[in-house]
């Protein structure tokens, strides 16, 4: 997964894929690699919201610790 993708990117092509297959939008010989990739996509979007997390986590620690 290249580093520059959002997470908003990431995420609107998650539902692209899932849209395709509810829809059966996508050929059997294609479908493997599809939800391939969305399980690539789906890890890293759980990767950035653990990101966010700790930061606003660290960040809140900080503010209430700077009295």
């Amino acid at each position: 997964m290249k580093d520059n993708v959002s997470f908003d990117s990431a995420y609107a092509a998650i539902e692209d894929i899932v849209r395709q297959i509810e829809n059966e939008a996508i050929p059997l010989d294609e479908l493997a690699e599809k939800v391939k990739k969305a399980k690539e996509l789906i890890a890293f979007c759980n990767r950035k919201l653990r990101d966010i997390e700790a930061e606003l986590k660290t960040t809140s620690n900080d503010s209430t610790s700077v009295d």
